[in-house]
């Protein structure tokens, strides 16, 4: 399912008129999902991306070995296929670094669990999530363990995806990215996205600061991973 609005998100309809040997990831298309096709085009798009998660971090800071783990929770992948996934989730990542345009913000939140996995590789992960916090557009901040129960319980994790202005308007909608087993909502209507956003800044409230997590994920992978 691409969304659960009757009709598609104004974002996919504009996205589907550009012509599709445009997009770079067009080359991966034998192996992703359309309906994520969709997503890491409007990925490349955005401005600012804001992510949170609670299970796997997030695919735009994952190292290729802990990225290797993702793919590979998916049953009878096959190895060269799994391989392709790897390299689309690391050549996603050249956006954070680009020149022109300017490379998008980058807003991730976490859960400290999810660190505490014993993932292979994941004092390399670590180390890579600290390393990508001291770029100016990007910011990781960490849920600590005793954090209040909010909403997510229901939603899960979600992006949210906003996009270059033009004037005074936003050339795109803000749309929210919600992640499934089968498919993915892409959602925005202004409540829906008023509903997320309110969430992400509960989450924002509870969350340590940048510099606080900082601190904790290094401790962690000190006490836990070395």
């Amino acid at each position: 399912m691409v969304s659960i609005n009757p009709q598609p998100p104004v974002v996919l309809v504009s996205l589907a008129k550009e012509s599709k040997s445009k997009g770079w990831y067009h080359a991966y298309g034998e192996v992703i999902p359309r309906w994520f096709e969709l997503y890491v085009g409007l990925e490349s798009a955005a401005s600012r991306t804001r992510s949170y998660e609670h299970a796997v971090v997030p695919g735009l800071l994952q190292t290729p070995e802990y990225a290797a783990q993702v793919v590979r929770t998916r049953p009878s992948v096959p190895d060269d296929e799994a391989a392709k996934l790897v390299e689309l989730r690391i050549e996603r990542q050249r956006l954070l670094t680009r020149k022109r345009p300017a490379a998008p913000a980058l807003d991730v939140i976490i859960e400290e669990a999810l660190l505490h996995k014993d993932v292979p590789g994941m004092p390399a992960q670590i180390d890579k999530l600290v390393r990508a916090s001291d770029a100016r557009n990007v910011s990781i901040r960490v849920l600590p363990l005793n954090g209040a129960i909010t909403q997510v319980v229901v939603s899960g994790g979600f992006v949210i995806l906003d996009f270059p202005t033009n004037g005074a308007r936003s050339a795109e909608p803000t749309t929210v990215y919600n992640e499934g087993l089968s498919g993915a909502l892409y959602l925005d209507r202004v409540e829906e996205v008023r509903t997320y956003a309110e969430v992400w800044n509960a989450l924002t409230a509870q969350a340590l600061s940048v510099e606080e997590s900082r601190k904790l994920m290094q401790g962690i992978k000190e006490r836990h991973h070395d």
